[in-house]
């Protein structure tokens, strides 16, 4: 018996000799493979096990650039991008992923990518080929599954209004929005930049949870950039989100409607600041806000290991149709 492999696309079969006639021709159980090749993910670090974190078989994971030729998809990093363009050309069948998890607004050189480079998108945007959002809802099915209880316990909030925030730019509407606010409500800020005090030893999550709201506010406003800011900082931590970012019906795609609150729902700052006074002072009124949690439970994405997995899950289900990005820039700014 004679062995030898074929690599049709993103399918290998295995054809299997007798003597000279051909006695087999089926799919090869090879592992899809995915080199890595941006600054985000270390060389030196261990590529995470698929199977185990995320359910998805038969994955190859590599930083190795040596590996280039055999891979079946290579993933970059819109940052590395900005530095350079890659220079060699790919293999017949090999897709190319742009990942990026940046808004917009924050992602230089967008336009002077060439069209037609990439094959495929990896991003937060719920129309990207590789669909991988900071966070999700999904069904509660166990109750180790976080946040835990239907509602936290109203005791331990001894806080009215919580932001931490990192980048402090005045020319941002969030800031704009918070200069308003606090001239009506108190917001304690957490944070390196603008008035923010160092969080406390406990961490981001603990600090939230004494608080009865959160603002989730974006450093931008784009289609679905929904980040760790509502999953994590709001949701997670057990407090009530107030949103600023992409409009209600977005957020409504991916979040129950009584999960959350948005500025837009009032005319001024002023006027929400009233209903924040309000839901203090009403605490069964308060609570509806954690109706969600009966039923759903937060996934927080793992950077950036998730989307690594969920490459190689995309190349194993994509089948061989060629596909190619026209205008990487138009679809994302849009």
């Amino acid at each position: 018996l004679i062995f030898y492999t074929l690599n049709l696309g993103s399918r290998v079969f295995c054809i299997i000799f007798r003597s000279t006639e051909i006695q087999l021709f089926l799919p090869c159980l090879v592992k899809s493979i995915v080199l890595a090749v941006h600054s985000f993910i270390s060389l030196n670090r261990r590529p995470p096990d698929c199977g185990r974190r995320f359910n998805i078989s038969g994955c190859r994971l590599l930083t190795d650039r040596a590996a280039y030729a055999e891979a079946q998809a290579v993933l970059f990093h819109h940052r590395d991008l900005v530095k350079g363009l890659p220079d060699w050309p790919p293999p017949p069948g090999q897709r190319w992923v742009w990942m990026n998890f940046e808004s917009p607004s924050h992602s230089p050189g967008l336009r002077s990518l060439a069209g037609n480079l990439f094959n495929w998108t990896l991003s937060y945007r719920a129309d990207s080929d590789v669909f991988v959002p900071y966070g999700y809802l999904y069904p509660r099915t166990h109750p180790s599954d976080q946040p835990r209880g239907p509602a936290p316990p109203l005791a331990r909030k001894r806080g009215l209004v919580a932001w931490v925030v990192s980048n402090w730019d005045e020319r941002q509407a969030r800031v704009r929005y918070y200069h308003q606010l606090s001239q009506h409500v108190a917001v304690d800020v957490f944070g390196r930049s603008g008035p923010g005090r160092p969080l406390p030893d406990v961490g981001l999550l603990h600090t939230v949870a004494r608080y009865k709201f959160y603002l989730a506010f974006e450093n931008s406003q784009h289609l679905d950039y929904i980040t760790e800011k509502l999953w994590r900082n709001a949701l997670l931590a057990g407090t009530v989100p107030v949103v600023l970012g992409p409009d209600r019906a977005n957020y409504e795609r991916f979040v129950p409607r009584g999960a959350f609150i948005h500025v837009d729902d009032f005319p001024s700052a002023s006027s929400l600041a009233a209903y924040l006074l309000f839901l203090d002072r009403n605490p069964a009124v308060y609570r509806r806000y954690f109706n969600w949690r009966r039923s759903y439970a937060v996934h927080i994405t793992s950077f950036w290991d998730e989307p690594w997995c969920r490459v190689c899950q995309a190349v194993q289900t994509a089948g061989d149709r060629p596909k190619s990005i026209r205008n990487l820039a138009r679809w994302f700014e849009r």
